[in-house]
Protein backbone atom coordinates (compact mmCIF):
# COMPACT_ATOMS: atom_id res chain seq x y z
CA UNK A 1 0.00 0.00 0.00
CA UNK A 2 2.46 2.60 1.28
CA UNK A 3 4.52 2.11 -1.76
CA UNK A 4 1.66 1.95 -4.12
CA UNK A 5 1.09 5.41 -2.83
CA UNK A 6 4.53 6.22 -2.90
CA UNK A 7 5.02 5.40 -6.70
CA UNK A 8 1.62 7.53 -7.58
CA UNK A 9 2.30 10.53 -5.55
CA UNK A 10 5.60 10.48 -5.13
CA UNK A 11 7.17 12.60 -7.33
CA UNK A 12 3.84 15.72 -7.07
CA UNK A 13 4.85 15.20 -3.43
CA UNK A 14 8.92 16.12 -3.71
CA UNK A 15 7.83 19.06 -6.64
CA UNK A 16 5.31 20.23 -4.13
CA UNK A 17 7.31 19.84 -0.63
CA UNK A 18 10.49 21.75 -2.37
CA UNK A 19 8.31 24.44 -4.07
CA UNK A 20 7.87 25.18 -0.66
CA UNK A 21 11.24 24.78 1.47
CA UNK A 22 12.22 20.89 0.34
CA UNK A 23 15.64 19.73 1.58
CA UNK A 24 14.06 17.30 4.16
CA UNK A 25 11.58 16.25 1.40
CA UNK A 26 14.52 15.94 -0.99
CA UNK A 27 16.20 14.15 1.17
CA UNK A 28 13.53 11.62 1.86
CA UNK A 29 13.14 11.31 -1.97
CA UNK A 30 16.49 10.41 -2.43
CA UNK A 31 16.20 7.95 0.12
CA UNK A 32 13.18 5.98 -1.41
CA UNK A 33 14.84 6.37 -4.68
CA UNK A 34 17.69 4.27 -3.22
CA UNK A 35 15.36 1.88 -2.12
CA UNK A 36 13.84 1.63 -5.35
CA UNK A 37 10.54 2.60 -5.04
CA UNK A 38 11.28 6.16 -7.22
CA UNK A 39 13.89 6.70 -9.75
CA UNK A 40 17.07 9.24 -8.58
CA UNK A 41 16.32 11.42 -11.67
CA UNK A 42 12.80 11.46 -11.02
CA UNK A 43 13.29 12.94 -7.42
CA UNK A 44 15.75 15.04 -8.74
CA UNK A 45 13.86 16.57 -11.80
CA UNK A 46 10.76 16.87 -9.28
CA UNK A 47 12.87 18.84 -6.98
CA UNK A 48 14.42 20.92 -9.72
CA UNK A 49 11.08 21.90 -11.20
CA UNK A 50 9.48 22.64 -7.47
CA UNK A 51 12.67 24.53 -6.47
CA UNK A 52 12.80 26.86 -9.42
CA UNK A 53 9.15 27.47 -9.88
CA UNK A 54 8.92 28.37 -6.32
CA UNK A 55 12.07 30.61 -6.20
CA UNK A 56 10.51 31.97 -9.42
CA UNK A 57 7.32 33.02 -7.84
CA UNK A 58 8.67 34.50 -4.56
CA UNK A 59 11.12 36.71 -7.31
CA UNK A 60 8.16 37.85 -8.75
CA UNK A 61 5.73 38.41 -5.59
CA UNK A 62 9.37 40.71 -4.25
CA UNK A 63 8.62 42.86 -7.40
CA UNK A 64 5.10 43.06 -6.88
CA UNK A 65 5.04 43.23 -3.05
CA UNK A 66 8.24 42.78 -1.79
CA UNK A 67 8.94 46.07 0.34
CA UNK A 68 5.37 46.17 1.58
CA UNK A 69 5.70 42.26 2.70
CA UNK A 70 9.11 42.97 4.24
CA UNK A 71 7.75 45.76 5.97
CA UNK A 72 5.10 43.57 7.61
CA UNK A 73 7.32 40.71 8.64
CA UNK A 74 9.89 42.09 11.24
CA UNK A 75 11.00 37.96 11.65
CA UNK A 76 12.24 38.07 8.09
CA UNK A 77 14.77 41.21 8.99
CA UNK A 78 17.53 39.19 10.09
CA UNK A 79 17.03 36.32 7.47
CA UNK A 80 16.69 39.89 5.04
CA UNK A 81 19.88 41.70 6.39
CA UNK A 82 21.76 38.50 5.70
CA UNK A 83 20.45 37.62 2.17
CA UNK A 84 21.54 41.31 1.47
CA UNK A 85 24.79 41.37 2.78
CA UNK A 86 25.80 38.15 1.19
CA UNK A 87 24.20 39.40 -2.30
CA UNK A 88 25.90 42.26 -2.36
CA UNK A 89 29.21 40.43 -1.41
CA UNK A 90 29.08 37.59 -3.60
CA UNK A 91 26.71 38.77 -6.78
CA UNK A 92 25.82 35.90 -8.96
CA UNK A 93 27.38 33.47 -7.21
CA UNK A 94 25.03 33.94 -4.41
CA UNK A 95 21.92 33.66 -6.06
CA UNK A 96 23.22 29.92 -8.10
CA UNK A 97 24.13 29.04 -4.15
CA UNK A 98 21.82 31.43 -1.80
CA UNK A 99 19.23 27.60 -1.79
CA UNK A 100 22.11 25.89 -0.13
CA UNK A 101 22.22 28.66 2.84
CA UNK A 102 19.66 26.83 5.84
CA UNK A 103 17.03 29.99 6.28
CA UNK A 104 17.64 31.80 3.31
CA UNK A 105 15.95 29.80 0.68
CA UNK A 106 12.54 31.86 0.26
CA UNK A 107 13.52 35.41 1.34
CA UNK A 108 16.16 35.92 -1.00
CA UNK A 109 14.72 35.91 -4.35
CA UNK A 110 12.42 38.34 -2.19
CA UNK A 111 15.30 40.28 -1.27
CA UNK A 112 17.04 40.28 -4.97
CA UNK A 113 13.75 41.31 -6.38
CA UNK A 114 13.24 44.33 -3.92
CA UNK A 115 17.02 45.49 -4.85
CA UNK A 116 16.18 45.86 -8.68
CA UNK A 117 18.00 42.52 -9.56
CA UNK A 118 17.32 41.39 -13.35
CA UNK A 119 14.21 39.19 -13.72
CA UNK A 120 16.17 37.09 -16.64
CA UNK A 121 19.84 36.98 -15.16
CA UNK A 122 18.02 35.88 -12.22
CA UNK A 123 15.85 33.02 -13.99
CA UNK A 124 18.94 32.09 -15.59
CA UNK A 125 21.08 31.95 -12.36
CA UNK A 126 18.26 30.46 -10.79
CA UNK A 127 17.71 28.05 -13.10
CA UNK A 128 21.84 27.02 -12.60
CA UNK A 129 21.30 26.92 -8.75
CA UNK A 130 17.77 24.98 -8.77
CA UNK A 131 19.48 22.32 -10.99
CA UNK A 132 23.08 22.07 -8.65
CA UNK A 133 20.60 21.87 -5.42
CA UNK A 134 18.05 19.55 -6.66
CA UNK A 135 21.03 16.93 -8.14
CA UNK A 136 23.30 17.33 -4.70
CA UNK A 137 20.52 17.15 -1.77
CA UNK A 138 18.91 14.15 -3.96
CA UNK A 139 22.11 12.17 -4.04
CA UNK A 140 22.90 13.06 -0.46
CA UNK A 141 18.97 11.12 0.61
CA UNK A 142 20.73 8.25 -1.64
CA UNK A 143 23.97 8.02 0.25
CA UNK A 144 21.41 8.36 3.49
CA UNK A 145 19.13 5.68 1.71
CA UNK A 146 22.49 3.26 1.47
CA UNK A 147 22.89 3.69 4.84
CA UNK A 148 19.61 3.13 6.30
CA UNK A 149 19.04 -0.40 4.05
CA UNK A 150 22.22 -1.31 5.49
CA UNK A 151 21.25 -0.44 9.14
CA UNK A 152 17.70 -1.81 8.93
CA UNK A 153 18.85 -5.04 6.74
CA UNK A 154 15.30 -6.85 6.56
CA UNK A 155 13.22 -4.67 8.16
CA UNK A 156 11.36 -3.60 4.85
CA UNK A 157 7.84 -3.46 6.91
CA UNK A 158 9.57 -1.49 9.94
CA UNK A 159 11.39 0.58 6.95
CA UNK A 160 8.14 1.53 5.12
CA UNK A 161 6.44 2.71 8.38
CA UNK A 162 9.29 4.82 9.12
CA UNK A 163 9.28 6.78 5.79
CA UNK A 164 5.48 7.20 5.51
CA UNK A 165 5.88 8.77 9.11
CA UNK A 166 8.41 11.31 8.19
CA UNK A 167 6.95 12.21 4.75
CA UNK A 168 3.56 12.78 7.17
CA UNK A 169 5.42 14.95 9.58
CA UNK A 170 7.28 16.78 6.90
CA UNK A 171 3.89 17.52 5.01
CA UNK A 172 2.74 18.85 8.16
CA UNK A 173 5.33 20.70 9.18
CA UNK A 174 5.54 21.93 5.49
CA UNK A 175 1.53 22.90 5.84
CA UNK A 176 2.25 24.67 9.28
CA UNK A 177 4.66 26.71 8.74
CA UNK A 178 3.55 28.08 5.63
CA UNK A 179 -0.45 28.56 6.64
CA UNK A 180 1.12 29.78 10.09
CA UNK A 181 -1.21 32.90 11.43
CA UNK A 182 0.90 36.02 11.19
CA UNK A 183 1.28 37.66 14.33
CA UNK A 184 -0.12 41.34 14.63
CA UNK A 185 2.48 44.03 15.50
CA UNK A 186 1.93 45.55 19.05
Amino acid sequence: MIEELISRWGYLGVAVGTFFEGETVLVVGGTLAHKGLMSLSGVALSAFMGSLLGDQLWFLIGRRFGVRMLATRPRWRAQTERAGRLASRWGDVFVVGFRFVWGLRNVSPLVLAVSGYSWRRFAVLNTVGAALWAVAISSLGWIAGAGVVKVLGRAARLEEIGVALVVVAVGILALRRHFRPRRSQV
